[in-house]
């Protein structure tokens, strides 16, 4: 393909990543209570308190992870773009190899069931999180695709700029 088609499907996939990464981790930390999470003994060895600059800048810098998505998914596009019932496959595949078998003890995968002291009803509560996102991602990518329309840019676009900007907002911000 194309030069423009590569950058093209990288900026689809960092905005298409970057906007439900924000709206999913949104209603999990009110969802979820991220903040008393974060907390507990079993996460507060290894996450950063909510109230940390890093946890706000953390959705502007998705777009590493859109980059690092779009470069892997890039040679395999054909089989999730074009197919009948793409996102599913696209998915399943984020859902099988990022999610429950990933190659460290992630809260919810296989390994972090073995390996890790989180309870595992903690972990499979934080599931929904990444499940919810990925399934969102992978619809959201795939129709974008499939329907190209101006509008899926100016929206999307537009959205990453202000995840983007809140997240410098919420890391710049003193706090009391």
């Amino acid at each position: 393909m194309a030069n423009g088609d590569f950058r093209r499907f990288i900026l689809r996939v960092c905005a298409c990543h970057m906007v439900t990464y924000f709206v999913a981790g949104i209603l999990a930390f009110v969802l979820l209570d991220y903040e008393k999470a974060f907390q507990s003994e079993h996460l507060s060895c290894w996450m950063r308190p909510t109230s940390s600059p890093w946890v706000a800048l953390g959705p502007g810098l998705q777009w590493i992870r859109g980059l690092i998505f779009a470069v892997v998914l890039y040679p395999f596009r054909h089989v999730f773009l074009e197919r009948s019932r793409g996102w599913l496959t696209l998915w399943g595949l984020l859902l099988g190899i990022g999610i429950l078998s990933t190659y460290g003890p992630a809260p919810g995968s296989v390994e972090g069931l073995l390996y890790t002291t989180i309870p595992p009803l903690q972990q499979i509560a934080g599931l929904s999180e990444v499940v919810g996102q990925s399934l969102v991602f992978s619809v959201l990518l795939v129709a974008w695709h499939r329907r190209p329309h101006r509008a899926w840019g100016v929206v999307l676009y537009s959205l990453t700029a202000l995840v983007v900007l809140m997240s410098l907002a919420g890391a710049l911000v003193p706090r009391p």
